[in-house]
């Protein structure tokens, strides 16, 4: 099948990239800039893109039997917004397929994204669901998670200081994905008629659990520290004043440490707690 993938050369797109080569699919790898990923082979062709512009994808969905997009904004911008982005660039891309006549659309959104209107990151996501919903097209919703790599992202910083701080006194869990797992159950459902996946890894951990797995990777004797939430919306509520972009980030780092993020759609292989030992281990 000819498989048309928005943000191709991001962290997640590159392993669904890889995912769709590896099942012998004709891609169309769309994203802004094109990297190496070391492809060795595989029928594909890049399309330079730009979401918030649409005259950019004109042409690229011809012919495709499904479009994936993992296009979202996942750092601060001070020009561009989560609605920019995350909605309107998607309606975009949602846009171009319909005019094409493609009839299966996969779209990567966020777990409990229709539970957060306050939190741009996700109520942007969940309003580009809905208006998949009603595009039209046979539709597959994914809400992951979370992804091995970005938790330990968030963490590393502070292993290294030597002090971990959690937000609130309740446990909070998660069952984060590897995004290769992740990449290949999105390729092998791409075809499903209108699902939505709220998809984990096969692990659970409390944050605390997670904290101490990284003290113990990294050989240091775990310290861990509580601060109340709302220290979060002051300082999301300051830098909508500075205007850097800086609060859509803070409010969705908010809800993913206070709220529980377990999918009920458990898939994949790897292990959360020998990705973290190998990543100390190599300090990648």
């Amino acid at each position: 099948m000819k498989v048309v993938l928005a943000g191709a050369y991001g962290n997640l797109g590159a392993d669904i990239f890889k995912a769709l080569l590896k099942a012998g699919h004709e891609v169309v790898a769309a994203d802004m800039k094109e990297r190496d990923l070391g492809l060795e082979g595989g029928n594909y062709t890049f399309k330079q893109i730009d979401a918030t512009k649409p005259e950019t994808m004109k042409g690229m969905c011809d012919g495709a039997d499904v479009v994936i997009t993992t296009v979202g904004l996942t750092g601060s911008s001070a020009t561009v917004t989560n609605y920019d982005i995350d909605l309107n660039g998607n309606l975009n891309i949602l846009n171009e397929a319909k005019a094409a006549g493609v009839k299966n659309f996969t779209y990567i959104s966020v777990i409990k994204a229709d539970l957060a209107p306050k939190v741009p990151m996700l109520h942007a996501k969940y309003l580009f669901e809905e208006e998949l919903k009603k595009s039209g097209l046979t539709w597959v919703i994914h809400r992951p998670t979370g992804y091995f790599y970005d938790i330990v992202k968030v963490f590393r910083p502070m292993i290294e200081k030597g002090e971990v701080t959690l937000l609130g006194n309740d446990p909070v869990h998660a069952n984060v994905i590897s995004t290769e797992d992740f990449a290949e159950f999105i390729v092998k459902s791409m075809l499903d008629e209108n699902k939505t996946y709220n998809v984990g890894g096969k692990e659970t951990y409390s944050y605390e659990q997670i904290a101490k797995l990284c003290f113990e990777a990294a050989g240091k004797e775990p310290v861990i520290k509580r601060a109340p939430p709302f220290l979060f919306d002051v300082f999301a509520f300051i830098n909508k004043l500075k205007k850097n972009g800086k609060e859509a980030i803070l409010r969705f780092s908010k809800w993913t440490l206070t709220e529980e993020m377990v999918g009920d759609t458990v898939t994949g292989d790897m292990s959360f707690a020998e990705y973290i030992k190998n990543s100390f281990t190599k300090g990648a």
